[in-house]
This record gives C-alpha cells, sequence and structure tokens, in this order.
C-alpha cells in the first residue's frame, strides 16, 4: 500500500497522460520489451518511454538497462524521451526533473546525451523564437504556399527579404 502512495506522489502528469500500471510493471520486469514491440519506429520509442517516465521517475533503474541493451540508434530517441519526460516534470515535480536531469548526466553514453541535447535544442529553440524581440520573422527557403490557410501557390521568383 505504502509503494502505491510513493508511486501517486511520483507522478508527473494528469491521470490521462499516465502510463498504466500493467506497462510500468512489464516495462520493469523487461525493458527491452519496449524495444521490441515499438521496433523501426523511434518516434512512438520517444513518446511511450517519456510517458513511462513522467508517470513514474522511479523506472530510471530499468532505463539504464534499457540503454545497455538498447542499438546505438535507439539510444538517442531513449536521450530524446528523457527530456521530454524532464520537461513535462519540471513544472509539478521540480525534483523528479532534477533526478532525471542527474541520471542523463551520469549515464555517460554519448548517443543518449546526445538525443537528449537534441530534444532540448528543439524545444529551447522554439520558445526562444516565440520570445525574440520584434515581430516574427518571415519564413526562409521560400514557402511553397501563402495565404491565409496556406491553399495559394507562392511565387517562386518573388524577391527574398534582407535582413536589417
Amino acid at each position: 500500500m505504502g509503494g502505491t502512495i510513493d508511486a501517486c506522489r511520483a507522478q508527473c502528469v494528469e491521470s490521462s497522460d499516465r502510463a498504466s500500471q500493467l506497462e510500468l510493471d512489464t516495462f520493469v520486469k523487461s525493458p527491452s520489451s519496449l524495444l521490441e514491440r515499438l521496433r523501426n519506429d523511434k518516434e512512438k520509442l520517444r513518446y511511450r518511454l517519456s510517458s513511462y517516465i513522467a508517470t513514474s521517475p522511479s523506472v530510471l533503474p530499468s532505463v539504464q538497462t534499457l540503454i545497455s541493451t538498447s542499438a546505438s540508434t535507439d539510444r538517442s530517441s531513449i536521450g530524446a524521451a528523457l527530456r521530454i519526460a524532464e520537461g513535462r516534470c519540471t513544472s509539478k515535480k521540480p525534483d523528479a526533473a532534477r533526478k532525471i536531469r542527474d541520471f542523463v548526466q551520469r549515464i555517460g553514453d554519448l548517443n543518449v546525451q546526445a538525443g537528449y541535447a537534441a530534444a532540448g535544442d528543439d524545444a529551447s529553440g522554439a520558445q526562444a523564437q516565440s520570445q525574440d524581440k520584434g515581430p516574427a520573422q518571415p519564413p526562409r527557403g521560400g514557402a511553397l504556399l501563402e495565404g491565409e490557410w496556406k491553399t495559394k501557390l507562392a511565387n517562386p521568383f518573388k524577391p527574398v527579404p534582407l535582413p536589417n
């Protein structure tokens, strides 16, 4: 009974976003089963694992096992999942977010750390753009569609605006 109460307090996400207890138990018992179920789908791996970690940061030892049994190509997705879970925990459970961050720093796997950093760059880059001074920057590289609903073809010969 005490373990259930601790698990409820450790969760960083609302009940609708939590992984089921059965999924968590399966992952803890056999972390590599996640890789087998989500074979070749890095996006699902990233979000499913982040859901597990945000639901219960106590699964981090199983994440360590998952990292040691996974291929190097999967490790960057695992790092991204750790970063996503940390972001989900930051506002509600800062201690859990710190625990995830410390875990990543202790790992020492370059692929995991690269995926973690890349996921952070994506999130912080989007926030930085929304907080930039001045009006929104025009899209670079010449968009192919324009108009309110992006249904009109753009003029490919229109000159590109230069920054001031």
